[in-house]
């Protein structure tokens, strides 16, 4: 694609939205980052923010109206924004869960059928939709996020099949723990059954760990703009932890991968 490449990313106030802005604009592309309040934001040099909140389809609509008014075109889609909950799936609320979903998976349904059409018009484009490693493990405690990863990821291998007759091709990222503020940030279940109490908390504490631990979100940022400008893949997974996760998930027998994936956490 050519430098002047017209991106959008959701969610770049912070974390590898914003990182995954600075580096497009860095590689010369004309870069819209969609943030929910544009008088909370703080400015993005060489990159335009815009108003909108995914989980508004009347928002959406709008946001793109604006960029297809200044640019006539939008080459990449970049659906990053999402959230997290921590808590038991028996103690999550089929409310609680919606709103998780609404977010994660909606959200880039609404995007993604936003952008579409201008996509087919141009017959060209590039569709990359931030999952996780957790997009393809189980998540002790947070179930529902790794639910709705799962759905991401089904939801882009099915449309990549339906879009590619027009030029358009749909990938996945899939990091594993990165330091953002979205754990830290995390809201937790409700509904608390104390029988949970001690595995959560201690599913909790490691994840945190894990999080300060964590790489810089500028490597995940550096792996979403190459499967936007790069060659195709479904997936991709930024070197490290979750490269090593999804070769672990693939090649080894279930039984050590959840056994590992137990002590890891702290669980008995």
């Amino acid at each position: 694609m050519s430098a002047s490449t017209v991106v959008v990313i959701t969610g770049v106030s912070s974390g590898i939205g914003r990182a995954a802005a600075e580096q497009f604009a860095k590689r010369g592309c004309r870069v819209f980052g969609t943030v929910r309040s544009i008088g909370k934001a703080v400015p993005l040099p060489g990159v335009d923010l815009v108003e909108m909140d995914v989980c508004d389809g009347a928002s959406v609509q709008r946001a793109i109206k604006f960029i297809i008014d200044q640019t006539g075109r939008i080459e990449v889609l970049v659906n990053n924004a999402g959230m997290n909950m921590i808590g038991a799936v028996e103690e999550t609320t089929t409310t609680e869960a919606a709103s998780l979903f609404d977010t994660n998976v909606f959200g880039i349904l609404r995007t993604t059928q936003a952008v579409l059409p201008h996509m087919r018009a141009q017959r060209r484009g590039r569709i990359v939709n931030v999952s996780s490693v957790l997009g393809f493990l189980p998540a002790p405690y947070m179930g529902l996020y790794s639910a709705s990863k799962h759905a991401v990821e089904g939801l882009s291998e099915t449309l990549d099949h339906e879009v590619r007759q027009f030029g358009i091709r749909v990938t996945l990222v899939e990091p594993s723990f990165t330091r953002t503020k979205l754990e830290a940030n995390s809201p937790q279940a409700k509904s608390k059954i104390d029988d949970y109490d001690r595995e959560r908390d201690i599913a909790t504490r490691a994840v945190a760990e894990s999080v300060n631990g964590a790489p810089e979100p500028s490597d995940v940022a550096s792996t979403i703009v190459e499967a936007a400008l790069g060659t195709w893949r479904m997936r991709r997974t930024p070197a490290g932890q979750a490269s090593l996760l999804s070769k672990l998930r693939r090649f080894m027998p279930a039984g050590p991968v959840d056994a590992s994936l137990r002590k890891t956490l702290g669980l008995a």
